[in-house]
């Protein structure tokens, strides 16, 4: 459901207080990878100036008051308009959701709806569809978020989605060129770090990170920020707009906060041509025989209207910075910054 630069919903005024966030230095990092998926690459030098961020993902009780406050209903929960998808047979045309559903044998890794399945009446109240809840789970991240409700959150709670190179700083933990956020090795010392699949994808979670789907947040140890779940348990929408590392990385020099340009990309073979923004972080279901996104250099593309069974929202505050000095101060939020993407890996 293509949305505008502007969010959509109720407009409130004072959200969540802009308490308990976490400082995050200004600095300049080495962003992507040239070791693992191409749309990371090339690694290249970026600077961001000092921001606030959240140090665990929305979860499903903050969203809930949200809605309680505001009556927001989330585009999963709203019919989609014909007029957007031209040709879309009309039982098609009704609220849904992208849920995972683990295939009953193996199947090619190939084609993604092999596991992923558009649920009617999926959305973050019910996340694997009609009979499933929530209220079991209010520390769990709030999933079924399309870019639209991640936006109207965000403006309610007085915030603002962070751009890629805010999100991946913040997500590194000080570590500059680490493979994970916390080090090198995935289990250092045989722990888990992160919630993540172990076992054959997309058949069987073993579970042996103590988890088979969400976690609570904060259910691993925090990276070197204080912050929790920057990797694993949920995808996190970012404010840019998808484009490859080699676009984005042009020029002769290091890009002060960059935020992934005004261009809305959109992949070739979608009919409806929705744009995409990035979305970092990787979840749980990122495995390593497919997926190994859990990693701050990974990132993918998603579709502004497409919400999904992993995929959340965290938020951060930009700062007033005269004279270009950051000024550590979680004060009003600035103006947010909007912007969207897809493929569910």
């Amino acid at each position: 459901m293509p949305v505008s630069d502007r969010a959509a919903g109720p407009a409130a005024t004072a959200g969540p207080a802009a308490d308990e966030m976490v400082w995050i230095p200004g600095a300049s990092f080495t962003m992507g990878s040239d070791r693992h998926y191409p749309e990371e690459a090339p690694a290249h030098p970026v600077t961001v100036s000092g921001f606030w961020i959240d140090p665990r993902p929305v979860t499903n009780r903050e969203f809930g008051r949200f809605v309680r406050k505001t009556g927001y209903v989330t585009m999963a929960e709203r019919p989609p308009d014909p007029a957007d998808y031209p040709g879309a047979r009309p039982e098609m045309l009704v609220p849904f959701s992208a849920v995972f559903v683990a295939p009953r044998h193996r199947v090619s890794l190939a084609d993604p709806h092999n596991w992923w399945t558009a649920v009617p009446g999926a959305s973050w109240r019910q996340p694997q569809g009609p009979g499933s809840s929530v209220r079991s789970k209010p520390d769990h991240p709030v999933v079924h978020l399309a870019w639209a409700d991640a936006v109207a959150y965000a403006s309610w709670a007085g915030k603002d989605i962070p751009a890629e190179a805010e999100w991946e700083l913040a997500a590194r933990g000080g570590l500059d060129g680490a493979e994970f956020a916390w080090g090198d090795e995935l289990t250092p010392g045989g722990r888990w770090m992160a919630n993540t699949w172990q076992g054959e994808f997309p058949v069987r979670d073993t579970g042996e990170d103590g988890y088979q789907g969400t976690s609570p947040v904060g259910a691993y140890p925090a990276n070197g920020y204080g912050l929790y779940d920057m990797i694993g348990n949920v995808w996190e929408w970012t404010s840019d707009w998808y484009a490859g590392h080699a676009i984005a990385a042009r020029g002769c020099c290091t890009p002060p906060d960059p935020d992934g340009g005004a261009a809305r990309s959109a992949d070739r073979r979608d009919r409806a041509r929705i744009p995409r923004k990035v979305m970092k972080g990787g979840s749980h279901l990122c495995a390593p025989d497919y997926c190994r996104r859990y990693r701050p250099a990974a990132r993918m593309a998603q579709p502004i209207d497409t919400s999904t069974s992993h995929l959340g929202l965290r938020l951060i505050l930009r700062p007033p910075r005269p004279g270009g000095r950051d000024q550590p101060s979680p004060g009003s939020a600035i103006n947010l910054q909007i912007g969207g993407i897809r493929e569910h890996r």
